[in-house]
């Protein structure tokens, strides 16, 4: 069953033979409306027409996901031209869409993120301080440079809870903000540079509650709702504008064509991931079951010598220990039970 904020399924695409604009199918004396199909946000193509070239969609995104209102809402935007775009090298599922100013004329980076690689966050700090820095024309003081927030919606967690858990650490929200503090008083003197982590995985099954849940949950899940299950959601007006920048049916034919590539390419390496994990998960059950099996031997044949009154040596009980064959074991153990002694060389 396909879940309405959840992940069940990856939403395989739907057919590329429908009508466009009025979303009708078929030809001949029955006309039958087509479902309405939102493309995936989170797919390279669909990211950059939706945000990168919508100014209030990107300013509803940013506003709602930074807390921000009133004075320091952001009221205007400027796109980064091409060749003033910070760059993510080797990073193909990434986009960096938009950079806009305040009133205190603050820039914003925005990224999507749909996969995890070694290196991310160290790139993320790069990226954002790139941005700081490049305003910084030659001959200019550095009183010149403003502050750089980063902003990355990342489909996958950071921070997970179960592991901030073991490590009795506080749980990291959905939508974290990060930046410089002094240590013992947690002053927050050095706000230049910050950092804005939205993890989709987070929000879970709940139902959206924030206006920055109910984006996560149309990152997460929008390309398997009906156009009846997002008038029951109630999302704002701007939330609202940018499901209908995703609506299928307003793609031409060559831009669907570019979105069903994006997202075949996108489905194509979550399957990679999943199968990685699963040989992953299968090797690390396998090692341990191994290494459960060699305890048990071990144990079984300190407790007989124990009880023989042939008890280990310091030497013996590290060879014991440092063996990892089972069948090694087993006849030390039958060596013990017939002679009352242990010699491991006889292993």
């Amino acid at each position: 069953m396909i879940g309405r904020y959840g992940p069940e399924g990856k939403g395989k695409l739907r057919g590329t033979g429908r009508a466009r604009g009025a979303g009708l199918e078929g030809r001949g004396a029955a006309v039958i409306l087509a479902p309405v199909a939102y493309a995936d946000l989170k797919i390279d193509y669909v990211f950059r027409r939706v945000f990168g070239t919508n100014p209030d969609v990107t300013m509803g995104l940013l506003n709602d996901l930074l807390g921000r209102a009133g004075p320091s809402e952001i009221t205007s935007i400027e796109y980064l031209p091409s060749d003033q775009a910070p760059e993510i090298e080797g990073m193909k599922w990434s986009v960096v869409a938009v950079k806009c100013r305040d009133a205190s004329d603050t820039t914003f980076v925005v990224e999507m993120q749909v996969m995890h690689r070694n290196g991310f966050l160290n790139r993320v700090v790069y990226n954002t301080c790139r941005a700081f820095t490049a305003r910084l024309q030659r001959g200019q003081g550095y009183e010149t440079l403003t502050p750089v927030v980063g902003v990355t919606v990342a489909d996958f967690e950071l921070w997970p809870d179960d592991e901030r858990d073991a490590a009795r650490l506080a749980r990291v929200p959905l939508v974290s903000h990060w930046r410089m503090t002094e240590k013992t008083a947690g002053g927050t003197g050095i706000p230049q540079v910050e950092y804005v982590f939205c993890e989709l995985p987070k929000l879970g099954e709940r139902a959206p509650v924030t206006a920055a849940e109910h984006w996560a949950a149309m990152f997460r899940s929008a390309h398997r709702w009906t156009k009846a299950q997002v008038a029951g959601l109630g999302l704002s007006a701007v939330q609202l504008t940018a499901l209908a920048l995703s609506n299928e049916a307003t793609f031409t034919e060559a831009e669907f064509d570019a979105y069903r590539r994006a997202r075949e390419e996108y489905e194509q390496l979550q399957d990679f991931i999943l199968s990685a994990e699963a040989r992953g998960e299968r090797r690390a059950e396998a090692r341990g079951e191994a290494k459960g099996v060699l305890k048990g031997k071990r144990a079984t044949l300190r407790s007989l010598c124990a009880t023989l009154g042939g008890a280990l040596t310091a030497e013996d009980e590290a060879r014991v220990e440092a063996c990892g064959d089972e069948a090694t074991l087993d006849r030390w153990v039958t060596q013990v039970a017939t002679t009352r002694a242990f010699d491991g060389g006889a292993g």
